[in-house]
């Protein structure tokens, strides 16, 4: 069996649990393992000892190994870019996980890098495999909606807590959120939307503007949970408690994006698709077709709510899933991007979350820093593909292409 040989660069929570997955591949090797905190490094070690991999606090020890055909970053966010594109000039290919950018220029260079090297770098976007979100592609896909118009998504997750420990639990978000304004965890939400909206393949994002709240959630979770920690208590948090950003596409539909992370609420993506026949909310989870016929017909339309819907407009990818019954992390679709993207170098096919795709998803970061700081100005988005758009497909490349 011919398998893919793999290093892990970060093995924080997130890496941890995608690496746990990855080991029980039996097309991947893992033959390195890093994170710059030793004591995760090791249990990273333990939990792979069945590959005997190389276990370093150095990241450049995996690089340097001519055999890793693919390095997996599962960073901090600030290191995502960087170290993508240092893979990359060391002859890897790329598995990245979600974030957004620090500079525009990061996403420039990310591209240029993968056009100069021929290394494949993919976003390990995982609610692109969402059970939902591809069951709305296909209804797209097959025209059940009619023309979409509008979309939207967010990032609704109360996450005070890891938050404001982050100096303790030693997580990034607290100097992100101490330091920056921005929408800055964009690609869940806009990930399946891109993806439904052909951007990148026959459409692009032309334009964006953000707003902020103003910051109390954080300041006031200090004053409660942290009193005697004075320099969380009087600092300044620059992060707005909501970020909401518009983007305009070239040709003619709208995205809303919402982020909010320090206040109370329950979890949500907010996922909305709007077209001319028919529309989907995961808030409800509720799905309108018009025309439709079966059990449920209401005012010429048909709505269905609960799990009905989804047996029925299931995606292949998920009736494949839940018939093997494989398990993976967030419901599977952890298992499911994993999958894409070691099926997609094994077998030699343009991943289906490309480099053109990483970019223009993180580059949402620092265009909404930017409209923030000017008012909520309008900003270009920049076409990452150099027109290649126009042309491009998602034959050897589309969301469906997963063995």
């Amino acid at each position: 069996m011919k398998k893919l040989k793999i290093g892990i660069i970060g093995l924080g929570g997130r890496g941890y649990s995608m690496s746990a997955i990855l080991n029980n591949m039996k097309d991947v090797e893992i033959l390195a393992v890093c994170d710059s905190y030793k004591d995760r490094a090791e249990q990273g070690g333990k939990l792979m000892k069945k590959h005997n991999p190389l276990v370093t606090t150095d990241y450049h020890d995996v690089l340097r190994n001519e055999e890793i055909d693919a390095v997996m970053i599962f960073t901090s966010w600030e290191e995502h870019i960087p170290l993508a594109i240092e893979a990359m000039r060391a002859g890897k290919n790329v598995g990245l996980e979600v974030a957004g950018a620090y500079r525009l220029q990061d996403c420039f260079d990310l591209v240029k890098t993968a056009e100069e090297t021929g290394k494949q770098c993919m976003m390990l976007e995982n609610c692109c495999y969402g059970r939902f979100e591809l069951m709305v592609k296909r209804l797209v896909d097959e025209g059940k909606l009619g023309t979409i118009v509008h979309c939207e998504g967010g990032y609704c997750h109360d996450l005070r807590e890891e938050i404001a420990f982050g100096d303790k639990n030693r997580h990034y978000r607290l100097r992100n959120y101490l330091s920056r304004n921005c929408e800055n965890y964009p690609t869940h939400e806009l990930g399946p939307i891109a993806k439904i909206l052909r951007i990148n393949n026959g459409n692009r994002m032309v334009s964006l503007t953000s707003t902020a709240s103003k910051a109390c959630g954080l300041h006031e979770y200090f004053l409660k949970k942290r009193p005697d920690q004075t320099d969380l208590v009087n600092a300044e948090v620059k992060q707005g408690d909501v970020i909401t950003t518009t983007i305009k596409c070239e040709n003619g539909e709208t995205i809303v994006l919402t982020l909010n992370t320090t206040l109370p609420g329950i979890y949500s993506r907010k996922f909305t698709v709007n077209g001319t026949q028919g529309m989907y909310r995961e808030d409800g989870d509720v799905l309108v077709m018009e025309g439709a016929r079966p059990r449920g017909h209401i005012r010429g339309e048909f709505k269905m709510t609960g799990k009905r819907h989804v047996r029925r407009y299931d995606h292949p990818l998920w009736r494949a899933y839940r018939k093997d019954r494989k398990k993976g992390g967030h419901g599977g679709i952890d298992y499911l991007v994993l999958r894409a993207f070691v099926t997609g170098l094994l077998e030699n096919r343009r991943l289906p979350i490309d480099v053109y795709d990483t970019a223009a998803w993180m580059a949402v970061t620092p265009l909404s820093e930017e409209s923030i700081k000017n008012n909520s100005a309008p900003v270009d988005f920049p076409d990452f593909t150099h027109g290649m758009y126009k042309n491009r497909t998602e034959k050897n490349g589309g969301i469906y292409d997963l063995s």
